[in-house]
């Protein structure tokens, strides 16, 4: 089988976004039949790649784009979620990055400040989480997938679902000549991301609700107030976001609810940030946010909110942010797709011909129960807390926030069992 190899000095092509992997390809079979064809070569779609790879399967691959990604959100890895990335045998892919060690939370409101480390929650060694550039982290996983002789990673753009009889038998995709393929394979998974084109196929009942949008910044310069943490600055209206993702950079995210119409604000986006943002925000961020708003270079994201469903399509499933999405302010996407992989590798070892749709289903029925705990512990949280963050004019919300950071404030219990729970450590939604 055709694999993707990788030109490690990279000496070939280099995209907008970064450097990008080189293909050297064979021509493809006349019939191509895979084990595995998996959509999508981000966190969740290039790591379970991987790892079925290693299983023995044969895996084809498909990402629309492989030049280095260029994204604002990915970037904060909880311990839970770094533990998964060990157990999958991939913690290399934070290696040679530049990733950073995160050891808790630093939370601000008004004039007050606490500190909340992950070490407080946790019985044995303390566990530590990454943060880094995500495409630089998406960028080591896809090399260490080019690496995989069982594995054919390509770059192509997936037109549609190939179905016989009304089971999904593969995909139809257009390579980078726009020369149309049909790749068939005994398990179709798609990892197309948040902006999924498959979602609809394969899931019909799933609906996602956009709640906020990120803008997303680069500040240098900065000494964090808490080093080797993340900052939650609980501010009117919505909270803004600060952690390292380099040894020399750190990455603001300032959540702007949908409520707020930005085009009847003076100066737009920019008189948002600077004249009802920036003069909240704690002395130490003042002035590198400033100077990172003047340069210009502002990305943004819209937030979804999407509960899982189980899929009704047979010969294919959904995976990452193509099938599960909670309001990203706890950083927890990563540590649920990857806890799925786990999930899902581990059932499906068990069957020998994927094309045995009662044994898959069955794995499946077994996936989505066995997903429960972290994966609700880790959306239930994320979504409640971005709710009481949020405080309004309303003097209600503002008091429920104040009582919250006044209970985190506390110690003890009042913050060990959240940030235990917000790490992916504690998988238990009734704690």
């Amino acid at each position: 089988w055709v694999n993707l190899a990788l030109h490690h000095a990279f000496s070939g092509r280099r995209g907008c976004c970064g450097w990008t992997l080189l293909s050297i390809c064979r021509p493809m079979p006349a019939l191509e039949r895979y084990d595995v064809a998996i959509v999508g070569a981000g966190v969740a779609g290039a790591s379970l790649a991987v790892c079925l790879a290693r299983d023995g399967r044969r895996v084809l691959c498909l990402e629309r784009d492989l030049r280095q990604p260029d994204r604002i959100v990915g970037e904060l890895l909880q311990p839970g979620g770094y533990q998964q990335l060990c157990d999958l045998g991939l913690a290399e892919a934070v290696d040679n990055i530049d990733s950073q060690k995160v050891f808790g939370y630093g939370i601000f409101l008004d004039q007050k400040q606490a500190c909340i480390d992950y070490s407080e929650a946790a019985a044995q060694e303390a566990p530590t989480g990454r943060s880094f550039h995500n495409g630089r982290f998406v960028r080591r996983l896809r090399e260490i997938a080019a690496q995989q002789p069982r594995l054919n990673l390509v770059e192509a753009n997936v037109i549609e679902l190939s179905l016989e009889d009304g089971v999904v038998d593969g995909v139809k995709y257009k390579d980078s000549k726009g020369i149309l393929h049909t790749a068939y394979a005994d398990l179709t998974v798609a990892c197309d991301g948040c902006f999924s084109r498959l979602r609809k196929d394969v899931s019909p009942a799933l609906e996602y609700s956009v709640t906020s949008q990120f803008v997303g910044l680069v500040l240098e310069g900065i000494a964090l107030p808490f080093p080797e943490h993340g900052h939650v600055v609980l501010c009117d209206i919505a909270p803004v976001l600060f952690y390292p993702i380099s040894s020399t950079e750190v990455r603001c995210l300032v959540d702007v609810p949908s409520t707020v119409d930005l085009g009847s604000i003076p100066g737009g986006l920019t008189g948002y940030l600077t004249k009802q943002v920036a003069p909240q925000l704690p002395p130490a961020f003042l002035e590198p946010f400033l100077l990172a708003v003047g340069s210009g270079k502002i990305k943004t994201m819209p937030n979804r909110v999407m509960p899982a469903r189980p899929m009704t399509l047979r010969g294919a499933i959904l995976l990452g942010d193509a099938f599960n999405m909670r309001h990203p302010l706890t950083g927890g996407g990563m540590t649920v797709a990857l806890s799925d992989v786990n999930i899902l590798r581990r059932l499906i070892r068990e069957i020998d011909n994927l094309r045995d749709h009662e044994k898959v289903s069955t794995a499946l029925s077994s996936f989505y129960e066995s997903r429960r705990a972290l994966s609700g512990t880790i959306n239930v949280l994320a979504n409640a807390l971005y709710s009481v963050f949020c405080a309004t004019k309303e003097k209600s919300l503002i008091e429920m926030r104040s009582a919250c950071f006044d209970y985190l404030a506390r110690g003890g219990r009042c913050s060990n069992d959240p940030i235990s729970m917000l790490g992916g450590l504690r998988p238990r939604p009734n704690l």
